[in-house]
């Protein structure tokens, strides 16, 4: 077949959609074009309101809209003129035979389940929201793309009327196919959406089939390495984060940027904002100082000092609005990334002279308690589990030491605890006034991890002028138990004096003798936060 017997003509156009977005221009284009339209309830009303004429499918189907809309397009003239091979003696008889019509050109997107169900609808509601024509006319159209052009998507509509004008007045078969592909990826993020939805709301943790899906958000230039193609993807939950902000300046986010963001921010995040300012520090995805201070400016500052050498290109995340303060601050060194809920717009200015740093901002905050499901791949599968939404209170601490921590001291547990829940493990975090002094992320042993904390604490004192490490009168939190009393006395040795750990372990006697011995508190969470 040659390049133009396989145009495609567009003369019937059927219209559906739930997202009016552009619907008036794009059909007044088609009927300037000499397109018929077919259209459907309200999509046929507001198009008249504008002027067009539109034929109702109820007309051409001889059938009404029945069962509340339920019934309008799943029928043989609708289907049969999106299906027919026009090329096909059999199938072009059947259409006379059975007065079916051509259907050259399906716009269809689909009832608003996500949005539904975001809103958190009550089951039936969401239900109701679930679409069944539209898929199927989408899919029908779709499988007959060497004859039908399918659009889902309403920045797609000048791209249709463009090729259109470029092959008078009839579609290429190279746009049709990528139509054709971007339909069944609807339709499959749509049935995904709605059996995860179900799999939620029926109470099933693991059923048969999960599916994930996900809307081009951004193509990257590469992945982790140069060699590694990628793209950003964002899945329609609106969490507050990387894939919702609004970037000001700066040049493109990379792969490893945007990973090493969502770990800055979904970290900072776990500081409410009534409680004061905080400031997280990433690098790799690991924390390498997080703060609380009376201002962001000293918040900032104390997580910078836990380890400058580490902060020097990382990201940094702040619970509360940018300030100018801050914002010149952050500029006394390179910066990847500075993520917040809002910038002042003197803190912009600053920012503008760094054509490099690129400013993000959010409108809000990700709820760290908020329900989720993370995924990794493995080789011939993924992983699934819920979102680690874990938060520990005072109250579910047990002091298991004779000694119980001052009221300073459960406060920097506390904060080391969740610090520790952002670190890769085996994670050692010190904290001391509300800051960390020293971090140890991602080792094989958790004595490595102890020691390489209090070692990188005695290196920045150094550089600080400090007479001391400032690990000496810290707390200090491991992520999961301590197996042995090594680790925990490597710790005392370091200078902590209060500790904060899952408990668990067969040997967990030992290591509170040890606790005991060395003056140490002790308090166990019966939680932990392994994060590999």
């Amino acid at each position: 077949m040659t390049e133009d017997a396989s145009l495609a003509a567009v003369s019937r156009a059927l219209i559906s959609v739930s997202d009016k977005t552009g619907l008036v221009d794009f059909a007044r284009g088609l009927a300037t074009r000499g397109v018929e339209l077919l259209s459907t309830g309200g999509t046929a009303h507001a198009l008249r309101e504008a002027g067009l004429a539109v034929r109702d499918v109820s007309e051409v189907t001889g059938f009404p809209e029945m069962m509340d809309g339920r019934v309008k397009t799943l029928h043989p003239k609708v289907h049969g003129g999106l299906l027919a091979v026009r090329d096909d003696p059999a199938h072009v008889a059947a259409m006379e035979a059975h007065g079916i019509a051509p259907i050259d050109l399906l716009v269809v997107n689909l009832y608003p389940f996500e949005a539904t169900v975001a809103k958190g609808a009550d089951y039936d509601t969401c239900v109701e929201n679930i679409d069944i024509g539209g898929p199927a006319m989408i899919r029908a159209a779709a499988k007959n793309h060497a004859h039908v052009a399918v659009v889902v998507d309403p920045e797609d509509y000048a791209k249709v009327l463009g090729d259109m004008d470029q092959h008078g007045g009839r579609t290429c078969p190279k746009f049709r196919r990528k139509l054709a592909q971007r339909a069944f990826a609807r339709t499959a993020a749509y049935d995904a959406a709605v059996s995860n939805w179900m799999a939620g709301a029926i109470g099933d943790p693991a059923p048969r089939r999960r599916t994930f899906a996900g809307t081009l958000a951004q193509k990257l230039r590469y992945g982790e390495n140069p060699h590694q193609r990628a793209a950003f993807y964002t899945d329609g939950s609106r969490r507050p984060g990387v894939a919702t902000a609004t970037q000001h300046q700066g040049k493109e986010l990379s792969y490893n940027n945007i990973n090493d963001t969502d770990a800055a921010f979904e970290l900072v995040a776990e500081f409410d904002p009534k409680d004061g300012p905080a400031c997280a520090i990433i690098k790799h995805a690991n924390p390498c100082g997080v703060a609380r201070g009376r201002t962001l400016l000293d918040a900032y500052r104390a997580a910078y000092d836990c380890d400058r050498t580490s902060a020097f290109g990382g990201i940094v995340a702040l619970n509360r609005p940018l300030d100018t303060a801050t914002a010149e601050e952050i500029c006394q060194i390179f910066t990847e990334v500075v993520i917040a809920p809002e910038a002042d717009e003197a803190a912009k200015a600053v920012f503008a002279a760094k054509k490099n740093l690129r400013l993000l901002t959010t409108g809000g905050l990700p709820d760290p308690k908020s329900p989720g499901l993370a995924f990794r791949q493995v080789a011939g599968g993924f992983l699934v589990q819920d979102r680690d939404n874990g938060v520990i209170t005072q109250a579910d601490l047990r002091v298991v030491t004779m000694r119980a921590p001052t009221e300073a001291e459960l406060k920097d547990l506390l904060f080391a605890w969740t610090v520790a829940k952002h670190v890769k493990s085996n994670a050692i975090v010190y904290v001391k006034g509300g800051a960390t002094v020293g971090i140890g992320a991602g080792q094989m042993s958790r004595v490595d991890s102890t020691r390489i904390a209090a070692r990188k604490s005695a290196d920045m004192a150094e550089a600080l002028g400090l007479p001391e490490p400032t690990v000496k009168g810290s707390v200090v939190a491991s992520d999961a138990f301590f197996p042995f009393p090594d680790g925990l006395l490597a710790a005392a040795e370091a200078g902590a004096t209060a500790v904060i750990q899952p408990g668990g372990s067969m040997r967990d006697a030992e290591v509170i003798a040890a606790a005991d011995e060395a003056g140490l508190a002790m308090v166990f969470t019966g939680q932990r936060h392994f994060r590999h």
